[in-house]
C-alpha cells in the first residue's frame, strides 16, 4: 500500500495501458480518478473497483481539463501522481496528410499532456511530492513510417518531459515518459483488422505483422507498462527524472 492516500489522475483509463496503470496504482493503496471520454464505459470499470472514480473529460479541450481536473481534486485531495495516457493513433501518410487531421493529432497526444499535467501540478505546491508520467510511443524516437503527424506529437511529448524534469529538477516531483513499442491492447485489435482488410490476410496475419514492429518480434502486455508506471512511482525511482523508457523487446535508439 505504498500510495495509500495519495490521489492519482489517469487519462485514457477505462481501457488498455491506462487501466492497467489506474488498477495497478489502486492496488499500491492510491485513489485514482480515470478519464476519458466514454462516461458509461468508466463508470463500469470503477464499479468493480471502490479505489477508482470515473470523470468524463476530453484532454483536448482546456475548460474540460482544467474543470475536471479541480473537481478531482476537491473531491480526493491534490493530484500527486499524473499519468497522461490517453492518445490517438491514426495513420497517414506525409502526401495525404490534412490540417485538420494533424491538429486533431496534436491536440490530443501533445496538447492534452501539457494541459493535463499543467492542470494536475496547479493542485500541488511547489515543494509537493510529486510523479508526472507521460505514455509516449518508440514513435517518440524514431520515424514512424506512414504516420507522421502520430510521430511528431509523441516526439513532442519527450519534449515537454525533458524541459519540465529541467524547470523543476531540484523539487519533489519528477517527469518521466515511458515509451512502449505495440502492446496488445483494442488498438492493436483494431489495427489489425484494417490492415487485414486492405491487405487481404487474415487478422492473426496482421497482427503478426504489428508484433515484428517490435524488436522481439512479440507484442507486449499491458502489465510491462504497468510495472514500469510503478516503479517510477516508486520511491526506488526518485532520482530518475527526464527519461524517455523505452520498452519495445530490444535496442530501439
Amino acid at each position: 500500500m505504498e500510495h495509500a492516500g495519495r490521489h492519482a489522475l489517469v487519462t485514457g483509463g477505462g481501457t488498455g495501458i491506462g487501466l492497467g496503470i489506474a488498477l495497478g496504482l489502486a492496488e499500491a493503496g492510491a485513489e485514482v480518478t480515470i478519464t476519458g471520454r466514454n462516461l458509461d464505459r468508466l463508470e463500469k470499470v470503477a464499479a468493480d473497483h471502490p479505489r477508482l472514480h470515473a470523470l468524463q473529460m476530453n484532454v483536448d479541450e482546456v475548460e474540460s481539463v482544467r474543470s475536471g481536473i479541480a473537481s478531482a481534486a476537491e473531491a480526493r485531495g491534490p493530484i500527486s501522481i499524473c499519468v497522461a495516457n490517453a492518445g490517438i493513433a491514426e495513420p497517414a501518410r506525409f502526401s495525404k496528410e490534412t490540417p485538420e487531421h494533424w491538429r486533431a493529432i496534436m491536440a490530443t497526444n501533445l496538447d492534452g499532456v501539457f494541459l493535463t499535467f499543467q492542470a494536475a501540478m496547479a493542485t500541488l505546491g511547489r515543494e509537493d511530492w510529486g510523479r508526472m508520467i507521460a505514455i509516449s510511443s518508440i514513435a517518440g524516437l524514431r520515424g514512424l513510417k506512414g504516420a507522421i503527424a502520430y510521430t511528431a506529437s509523441k516526439h513532442g511529448v519527450i519534449g515537454l518531459i525533458r524541459g519540465l524534469s529541467e524547470e523543476y529538477l531540484r523539487s519533489n516531483m519528477t517527469f518521466n515518459a515511458i515509451c512502449p513499442g505495440y502492446v496488445d491492447t483494442d488498438i492493436v485489435t483494431r489495427n489489425a483488422a484494417e490492415i487485414a482488410a486492405h491487405q487481404g490476410i487474415t487478422e492473426e496475419e496482421a497482427r503478426g505483422y504489428l508484433a515484428r514492429g517490435n524488436r522481439h518480434k512479440t507484442l507486449l502486455e499491458t502489465e510491462e507498462v504497468t510495472a514500469t508506471a510503478l516503479w517510477l512511482c516508486s520511491d526506488a525511482a526518485r532520482s530518475v527524472n527526464g527519461q524517455a523508457i523505452q520498452i519495445a523487446g530490444g535496442h530501439v535508439t
